[in-house]
């Protein structure tokens, strides 16, 4: 099997020819929702199509070059390794794309960080792990736009609420859902201990409002003076959004910007994207009911460790990739586990 049939590439083709026939129909904006989405369908399968082909472009340009050498040539042969370097980095890359091909897995990322029991350890814990992530989600061109953040009492932080904006944020992010453990020589005791932390880390897609609707009688929203940094405006003001969805009991708050608007805007982002998986998790009981298995969803299992003391490690518990480098890591070097893990996923399906 070739790798364009690993990859559905004709397929793929087809679904492009279908969805671009269907575009042009003079009916195909009555349903402008559904029309979105086969918009948005289109252009992720174009995307792919043209990444395929201009790879595979490539390794018969590669090909050709060595079809052409008569005789060993040190320069050709220097330009040729670098290009097939260049074409399996390439490939790697498309293999990761082939691999976030869920159905949310391009859409934002809500993200929160929560600490577990531990007091100040857990809450300071929970702030390294907001700062790790903060660094990677720079290092891969996504925007965090910080919704709600509670500050701990002593240090660190009681939670953390983002949404995580840019492609594939879901995509990558939902592979770091799960409680991580941290050992290290505690700074906050005075007799130099060793001791074990754990914070967890929760990823949902950011669903539109039109895929789960909310009716205002539902709704308790309430406004409140911003208990966070912002100067003086937001603590005189009040700006802040608490909004309570009272069949569900689901709470969210923001208190980040400055405009009450904004955000109650981004309030209610984490609301319609906590009620669909709400809706979602009861649907798959429903099917496990029918089934008559429950499945192991291993939701908020322990899914990496960070040793800091007596030796340094981080390590994936799911895919055993580790390394002893903690301060990359915790300076945002998260790839290597990141794709580790979802080609793990793929690789066991």
């Amino acid at each position: 099997m070739t790798w364009g049939g690993i990859f559905e590439i004709e397929k793929k083709q087809a679904g492009v020819s279908l969805l671009e026939k269907e575009s042009a129909q003079p009916s195909f904006w009555q349903d402008k929702d559904r029309a979105q989405k086969a918009i948005s369908e289109l252009n992720n399968l174009k995307s792919t199509v043209d990444s395929w082909t201009s790879l595979k472009r490539r390794a018969e340009e590669i090909a050709g070059l060595l079809g052409m050498m008569e005789e060993e040539d040190p320069h050709l042969l220097d330009d040729i390794t670098r290009d097939l370097r260049d074409l399996q980095k390439g490939v790697e890359s498309f293999k990761l794309l082939m691999v976030l091909s869920g159905p949310y897995d391009k859409h934002n990322a809500i993200f929160s960080v929560h600490p577990g029991a531990g007091g100040v350890e857990a809450c300071d814990w929970a702030d390294m792990l907001l700062r790790m992530y903060l660094r990677w989600m720079e290092k891969k061109g996504l925007k965090a736009q910080v919704v709600d953040i509670i500050p701990g009492g002593e240090a660190g932080i009681k939670n953390a609420t983002l949404i995580v904006n840019g492609d594939y944020a879901y995509g990558y992010l939902k592979a770091e859902s799960g409680v991580h453990r941290l050992v290290r020589i505690s700074p906050f005791d005075a007799n130099k201990r060793r001791h074990t932390s754990f914070a967890s880390v929760d990823v949902i897609p950011e669903i539109e409002g039109t895929e789960v609707p909310v009716e205002d009688k539902d709704l308790i929203i309430e406004t409140f003076r911003s208990s966070g940094p912002g100067g003086q405006h937001m603590q005189k003001t009040s700006s802040a959004v608490r909004i309570t969805h009272v069949p569900t009991g689901i709470v969210v708050s923001c208190e980040n910007d400055r405009s009450q608007f904004k955000n109650k805007e981004s309030a209610m982002k984490v609301l319609h994207s906590r009620l669909f998986i709400v809706e979602r998790q009861k649907q798959e009981d429903e099917i496990e009911k029918i089934r008559g298995v429950k499945e192991d969803i291993a939701w908020g299992s322990q899914i990496r460790s960070y040793v800091l003391e007596p030796y340094q490690m981080v390590k994936d518990l799911r895919t055993d990739i580790e390394t002893s480098n903690v301060n990359a890591v915790l300076d945002g070097d998260l790839d290597m586990f990141i794709e580790g893990y979802l080609r793990k996923r793929v690789s066991v399906s």
